[in-house]
């Protein structure tokens, strides 16, 4: 009886310790005109860059400021839908970053670039999407779950087929046929 008692009590403190560590509207202003003052900062390193250089800093610096609002938001408002946006901002964030890497290729290898920088992108928005079906409290939550994570799998082995069947690309005739029908095979396309 005694330990039920003990992790009731330690179950409720961690409930409303969670609440208390919420901020008050002038800790987010404050933080809000932080993160503005720090996405300038960044901004102007990228000044002395040139071509894709510049592009990429500047691709980072947009994308800080972005993962910092996010995160921002999710400690002012604690939420599950505020810590799935700030995994999905992370995960659109580290894709344009990618994305502007990739421009320094080109042909086939630039396309495979892409699209493996999409996969981690998909996988990363689908895994926030099934965490946040296994937060959120419903009736029919384990179905939800499954069915999210069986959204996501597709999802998920989509991007992978469209990343490997690119990847094949770089071949001709026959390799190039194996190589297809192997990506199908693995990836049940």
């Amino acid at each position: 009886m005694k330990t039920k008692i003990l992790m009731l009590s330690m179950a409720m403190s961690c409930v409303f310790a969670g609440n208390a560590l919420a901020m008050t509207k002038a800790e987010y202003d404050m933080q809000k005109k932080q993160v503005s003052a720090d996405y300038k900062v960044n901004r102007e390193k990228c000044g002395s860059l040139k071509d894709n250089a510049k592009d990429i800093c500047t691709a980072q610096a947009k994308g800080a400021q972005k993962v910092s609002e996010a995160e921002l938001e999710s400690q002012y408002k604690p939420s599950a839908k505020h810590t799935r946006d700030v995994a999905m901002t992370k995960a659109d964030t580290a894709y344009n970053i990618a994305k502007e890497r990739c421009d320094d290729l080109a042909g086939n290898a630039k396309d495979v670039c892409v699209k493996d920088a999409k996969a981690a992108q998909v996988k990363a928005r689908e895994e926030a999407k099934v965490a946040q079906a296994s937060t959120d409290a419903n009736v029919n939550k384990n179905a939800n779950v499954k069915e999210t994570r069986k959204e996501a799998n597709s999802e998920i082995r989509e991007a992978d087929y469209k990343a490997a069947k690119e990847r094949c690309d770089s071949l001709a005739g026959n390799a190039k046929d194996t190589c297809q029908a192997d990506a199908k095979a693995k990836f049940g396309m």
